[in-house]
């Protein structure tokens, strides 16, 4: 009987954090669906009301739609694959015991601290410019010719920035799941021949 009157309290201290969640949530998503049956354009703001499905229809009629949409599942699938499998290699090294490892753990999750558009720009004008980026200059002191990355290699450049960006994400997050391994289960598995990665 206590247990459940404690549930229910628990419940009911939990409803207003609940309530405000989701009202956080929704009214974006309802703004959202209301301006997209809208003819709504900022710049000529006169020009507006309801269009109903004219403006999905336009939007799918559009021949650019597919490879859109194809564009953007290139980039999150292999935004993806070098964050989880780059995170995982980065959480295995930084977990071994080293010199200096609270400085490594905070210049690995560094990039993670970085604003979007500031790491969008650094790494364009920066890095990847090819004139006066430090990739120019690498390719340059090994006698290559420089490659202009959003040029020759747009979304190959952009793949790189995204990942740089979240793979200390998922380092922090695969560190933590390492971390809370049962050392016991650890000896017990180096013990019957596991190594590093298997």
């Amino acid at each position: 009987m206590a247990t459940q009157q404690t549930r229910s309290l628990a419940r009911f201290m939990m409803a207003p954090s609940v309530v405000l969640l989701f009202v956080w949530m929704i009214v974006p998503l309802v703004i959202t669906i209301w301006f997209s049956f809208q003819q709504y354009n900022p710049l000529n703001p006169i020009r507006d009301g309801f269009v109903g499905f004219s403006n999905y229809a336009l939007f799918y009629s559009n021949p650019a739609f597919l490879q859109s949409i194809l564009n953007t599942l290139t980039l999150v699938i292999s935004v993806l694959l070098i964050t989880v499998i780059g995170g995982i290699l980065l959480a295995l090294l930084i977990d071994q015991p080293m010199w200096g490892q609270g400085i490594v753990r905070i210049l690995v999750i560094s990039p993670f601290f970085v604003m979007p558009p500031v790491a969008a720009l650094v790494w364009k004008n920066m890095i990847m410019h090819p004139q006066y980026g430090v990739f120019a200059d690498i390719a340059r002191f090994f006698g290559a010719q420089p490659i202009d990355w959003f040029g020759q290699h747009p979304m190959l450049a952009i793949i790189i920035i995204v990942a740089w960006q979240w793979l200390p994400f998922a380092t922090l997050i695969l560190l933590t799941a390492l971390q809370s391994l049962d050392g016991e289960q650890k000896e017990a598995a180096e013990m019957d021949g596991a190594g590093f990665l298997l």
